[in-house]
């Protein structure tokens, strides 16, 4: 059966039906009543369509895939998937829809109309289910549950995600690695390594993020910005995680221990870049020789080789290194310490790590 045989078979009922006047003047004896629950109807085709729900099975089939369908009009929408029809068009952009409900809704962009609006705070939203999911931050509820270890979601992605943790499902795979992931912007982030793109630029210098908390973390050596305070000793960090770090400093915790060799470790971070020893991966691939590196950090140290970036100046002579701690040496020339050592590396092995300096595989203090 065709799209627009359906159409037809759909239009001969409609046309002998009743006028809304006439309906509603309807006696009982005019109406059609369902012999299986007694529910009544005021046409013989709302009956049809409501008896399927005491038929097993769903009588109408597409007959391109043989998905079956309770009613027609499911149906009808069906087959637009197969045909490509979309006889919906948005009259101020040209943009077509398969159904009528998509159109009303796309239409609300170009009229900005946001017709459900918030009791509680007056906020107003374009969509129900916006309204819906908005409302549940002032009432608490959180009426979609996991299965498995009864945690309860606001949100029904939420706790799509969630499963994801008990299923071991990572539906987003890198078509560059193969490497696998539990949600699509964790993917994102992901190939960013591979094309080396840096969207994140900051507003007071030349440096660029792959990811948009990195940039804001970075601003804040410009800002001076620390927002995060340990309630023990008043100390202030710029990051959340060196915070939670310093107050392993008071507690003495050590909470992220290593299965392989038993080591603990008061951030994950280090506890994840460590486990990198025992399995020898190296996940950042410098894009100019395919050398791998355990840290982000270490690439990008080892990229300035390439690049001859040397993005720390001296502000005594003007001279500019590669790493920090690099700087930080020279700097002790300028303050009359005993430093022949490093000059002489510094006439001869300019752009090499000088004895005792950590190199890219390390970490500079």
């Amino acid at each position: 059966m065709t799209s627009d045989e359906i159409k037809h078979e759909d239009a001969e009922p409609a046309a002998s039906s009743s006028s809304p006047e006439r309906s509603s003047e309807q006696t009982e004896d005019e109406m059609h009543i369902c012999s299986r629950c007694g529910k009544s109807f005021p046409h013989q085709s709302h009956l049809q369509t409501h008896q399927c729900i005491h038929i097993k099975g769903k009588p109408y089939q597409c007959s391109e895939c043989e998905k079956c369908f309770n009613d027609r009009s499911s149906l009808i929408k069906h087959l637009r998937i197969h045909t490509g029809e979309k006889p919906y068009q948005c009259s101020e952009c040209g943009k077509c829809f398969t159904q009528k409900g998509h159109i009303t809704k796309h239409l609300q962009i170009h009229t900005q109309e946001k017709p459900y609006n918030c009791s509680l705070c007056g906020k107003n939203f374009n969509y129900l289910c916006n309204l819906q999911r908005h409302q549940r931050t002032h009432t608490g509820e959180r009426p979609f549950q996991c299965s498995q270890c009864k945690k309860r979601f606001s949100e029904k992605d939420g706790l799509i995600r969630h499963q994801r943790i008990h299923t071991g499902e990572k539906p987003y795979e890198c078509l560059e690695c193969g490497k696998s992931f539990t949600e699509r912007g964790s993917l994102l982030k992901h190939q960013r390594i591979h094309t080396g793109a840096k969207p994140f630029e900051c507003s007071y210098c030349e440096m660029s993020f792959t990811q948009r908390c990195n940039l804001q973390q970075h601003e804040r050596i410009h800002t001076g910005d620390k927002p995060f305070y340990c309630l023990e000793c008043g100390k202030s960090f710029n990051r959340e995680t060196a915070l939670q770090v310093h107050q392993c400093s008071h507690t003495g915790e050590k909470p992220y221990h290593c299965p392989e060799c038993g080591k603990n470790f008061s951030d994950q971070s280090n506890l994840r870049q460590h486990r990198r020893i025992h399995s020898g991966e190296k996940p950042y691939i410098c894009s100019h020789c395919g050398k791998g590196f355990t840290q982000h950090c270490h690439l990008q140290v080892h990229q300035r080789i390439h690049t001859g970036e040397r993005p720390f100046p001296c502000p005594q002579c003007g001279k500019s290194f590669t790493q920090q701690c690099h700087l930080q040496r020279h700097q002790r020339i300028h303050m009359g310490e005993d430093a022949s050592e490093l000059i002489v590396w510094e006439d001869l092995y300019s752009g090499m790590s000088p004895p005792g300096t950590p190199g890219p595989s390390e970490s500079c203090d």
